[in-house]
This record gives structure tokens, C-alpha cells and sequence, in this order.
């Protein structure tokens, strides 16, 4: 599952993680370093189970707590209309 932003998404790297802009609406969304790492991963063409083992190596965290983030990041860039 390969991730997109919409066209009206920008967005820029910061010291602490992400920051989205939906141009559409003016909001602006954080990513920590852990969604950031999810986002880029699939963004690169990976799928939920590579961004899942991706946060596994880098970060204190059970794979299945890792899923459950994956697909909760995934659900809420979904549902607030940023990502396809």
C-alpha cells in the first residue's frame, strides 16, 4: 500500500518529526518521529507491514503495538481527507 498525499497537502521536515498543510482548510498536522517514519515508508512504496517493522527496529515498541499504530496513522491521514 503505497502512500500519497493529496495535492493540496504540503509539507516540511522539522527537527522533531513533520508538519502537514492542508492548503484547502489552512490546519496543520504534526507527525512525531514515529509517524514520520511510518508516512516516509510508505511513501517510498513500502507497504503497513514494512512500516510496522520499521517501527519495531527503531523505536521501543511490540510489533503489535506497531500495527496498531500503523493502521491508526493510516486511518486518520485517510479520514481527514490528507492522504489516499
Amino acid at each position: 500500500m503505497t502512500l500519497r498525499f493529496g495535492t493540496d497537502v504540503c509539507t516540511a521536515t522539522t527537527d522533531y518529526g513533520t508538519v502537514l498543510l492542508d492548503q484547502r482548510t489552512g490546519q496543520y498536522w504534526e507527525l512525531n518521529p514515529t509517524a514520520t517514519l511510518v508516512v516516509s515508508t510508505l511513501m517510498a512504496g513500502g507497504d503497513a507491514d514494512d512500516a510496522t517493522n520499521a517501527l519495531v527496529r527503531e523505536f521501543d515498541v511490540t510489533p503489535a503495538q506497531a500495527r496498531d499504530d500503523v493502521t491508526a496513522l493510516i486511518g486518520e491521514l485517510r479520514a481527514g481527507g490528507l492522504a489516499a
